[in-house]
């Protein structure tokens, strides 16, 4: 079993930066996949960034392309949303997510354990 905190969300002005920490217990984190999801207000949780076991291969969701880099740091059992160019449409509740599903898993059923969020507010 796997506990994640997230921290790092605050309040931006559009085209600032943020970085969010989640931090896993458990000397297993290297074995899960680890993804970031992003709730908007009134909208469907929706997938943001992946990346496999050994951070060799990552996935990002078109509207973060280029401004987004998810990382992992094993050694520390955390997982870094590292968010540029924040724009208005990027206000959400971000959660991490750990899944030990292959093949770059996306869909929040494919995630067995989740953290509680942190909100990030970009103003414009």
């Amino acid at each position: 079993q796997v506990q994640l905190v997230e921290s790092g969300g605050g309040l931006v002005q559009a085209g600032d930066s943020l970085r969010l920490s989640c931090a896993a217990s458990g000397r297993t984190f290297s074995y899960y996949v680890m993804g970031w999801f992003r709730q908007p207000p009134g909208k469907e949780r929706e997938i943001v960034a992946t990346i496999n076991y050994s951070g060799g291969s990552t996935y990002y969701v078109d509207s973060v392309k280029g401004r987004f880099t998810i990382s992992r740091d094993n050694a520390k059992n955390t997982v870094y949303l590292q968010m540029n160019s924040l724009k208005p449409e990027d206000t959400a509740v971000y959660y991490c997510a750990a899944s030990r599903k292959v093949g770059g898993p996306t869909r929040r059923d494919e995630y067995a354990y989740w953290g509680q969020g942190t909100q990030v507010t970009v103003s414009s």
